[in-house]
């Protein structure tokens, strides 16, 4: 009886402790529990934390990404608008060259027709007619071995035609048609003012204009004689002719005073005869001895 009273006692110790234990790990459970749900929770926060940290990461890359792409897209359109620009000035260039060239081309074929034009009438010995002409065909663009070539040309037909009108004014003047005379001498200067002879057409027209009795148009030129000519040989009777129309002119002593430089400066020119008998009228009509 007592050993049966013993397991009781040893099966209720038992239930006890068993009943103790199951207590301690019902607490340690319930411990557990919050203890778990306080680790999700905190996981929950940091989940959530780490899940808009991310979104922030994302949108400032993303941003960041916008940013570096607008000013890579405003960079390649600064330098495609440059490129645009160079473009067009490269074009408005080549326009204008083109069009430089296209106005060379077209001066350049025009030049060449009247170029031709103008070598017909050289080959017809038109000369009055082709240095008239020449004067417009000078403007033109001409090569350089052209422009060379047709001033050859013209001074051959300058020098030609100044010796033909010079010739042609002497025998009009001995013919006696002075006015006529006066236009050859003209034109003789005009065609060719640098010619050998050029002077001694000066000293014809004045010598025609004095039998015309335009004495100040003779005076001019044959003080254009004495003035300008290199031809040494016509200044005696340049200068007497000079005294005659000084004379003709009313001025005596300005006449006496050519006289005289011609008889102190060439005492032997061909013309002393006359230019004694001219000093001796001066004298008489000065009342001079």
């Amino acid at each position: 009886m007592r050993e049966v009273d013993e397991e009781i006692r040893e099966i209720k110790k038992e239930i006890i402790e068993s009943r103790g234990l199951m207590i301690k790990t019902n607490n340690i459970a319930n411990t557990l529990g919050a203890d778990i749900k306080a680790i999700a929770k905190r996981q929950a926060a940091h989940e959530r934390r780490t899940f808009w940290n991310s979104v922030a990461a994302y949108g400032l890359l993303a941003a960041a990404c916008l940013f570096g792409f607008r000013l890579l897209l405003d960079a390649s359109v600064r330098e495609i608008e440059l490129e645009k620009e160079n473009l067009q000035q490269e074009v408005k260039r080549l326009r204008s060259a083109l069009d430089k060239e296209v106005q060379r081309a077209e001066k350049r074929l025009q030049a060449e027709t009247k170029a031709g034009q103008w070598l017909e009438l050289v080959r017809a010995e038109r000369r009055a007619e082709a240095l008239a002409r020449f004067r417009e065909l000078e403007k033109e663009q001409l090569s350089p071995a052209e422009r060379l070539l047709f001033h050859d040309i013209t001074k051959r037909f300058e020098a030609e035609l100044s010796a033909e009108t010079y010739q042609s004014g002497l025998d009009l003047m001995r013919a006696g048609r002075l006015n006529d005379a006066v236009e050859r001498f003209e034109a003789a200067i005009h065609y060719d003012p640098n010619a050998t002879y050029a002077a001694r057409s000066r000293y014809q027209l004045a010598e025609t204009l004095r039998l015309l009795g335009k004495y100040p148009e003779a005076k001019i030129a044959v003080e254009a004689v004495l003035e300008q000519s290199a031809d040494r040989d016509v200044h005696p009777p340049a200068t007497l002719l000079y005294a005659r129309i000084l004379d003709e002119l009313g001025d005596r002593e300005g006449a006496r005073t050519q006289v005289r430089k011609l008889l102190n400066k060439w005492p032997h020119t061909s013309s002393l005869v006359e230019a004694r008998q001219l000093l001796q009228s001066l004298n008489e009509k000065l009342g001079l001895k």
